[in-house]
């Protein structure tokens, strides 16, 4: 099925940040589906239901609109991590909190995991730089908790953090291409459990 065939009704009038929502909505309905490369424009504004120069007016180009779309899924699986770690004060909870947000991201609808974390576009530096710089936000996070609740520095803390965000992208994303084969939340609390295993060998300053 093609994105015209699935074209919303044109000419309704919406207010300029809905329409910008709008159209965000369809492009990545259309990156997904096609890929950045494959995907048009004008698929993109019939997907919408709305005009090229509408679309036009909102974003000058298929980069940017990329580009916006990046920088809201960014943003999104960020606080969904500074939410988990700030849901609880266990730190075992915490812990599977945190991998449970990543989960959940990879699987949310719409696959915006793919914008962030399979983008045929990496090469690129402003994709490239707002990638890195998300999972460095996301390590700073976990980093904070760290630095707060064990009595290491705050270059190890930083390590730390990183090797748990590299843990939890890579095991989330593997477990959702072999989807199935293990339920969801079993999978968050195997990872969870190998994370918390290693992290609370440290001396805590609170359980």
């Amino acid at each position: 099925m093609t994105a015209s065939s699935d074209a919303r009704p044109r000419g309704t009038r919406l207010p300029r940040l809905a329409r910008r929502r709008q159209l965000l909505a369809a492009a990545q309905e259309v990156f997904v589906a096609q890929g950045y490369h494959a995907a048009a424009m004008d698929e993109i504004a019939d997907r919408a239901g709305v005009s090229k120069p509408v679309l036009y007016q909102h974003f000058p180009g298929k980069l940017e609109l990329y580009l916006a779309l990046l920088e809201q899924h960014s943003e999104a699986l960020v606080e969904k991590q500074r939410e988990a770690l700030e849901s609880t004060d266990d730190n075992r909870q915490r812990v599977a909190a945190s991998f449970q947000a990543y989960f959940d991201f990879v699987a949310g609808e719409g696959e915006a995991f793919r914008l962030v974390f399979e983008s045929d576009l990496r090469n690129l530096p402003a994709v490239r730089e707002k990638t890195e710089l998300t999972l460095l936000q996301c390590a700073e996070v976990i980093g904070g908790v760290i630095r707060q609740d064990t009595s290491i520095s705050d270059e190890e803390a930083h390590l730390l953090s990183i090797g748990l965000v590299g843990m939890a992208e890579t095991s989330a994303r593997y477990w959702l291409s072999s989807y199935g084969n293990i339920p969801k939340d079993a999978a968050e609390q195997l990872i969870a459990r190998l994370a918390w295993r290693g992290i609370s060998g440290w001396d805590l300053t609170r359980d």
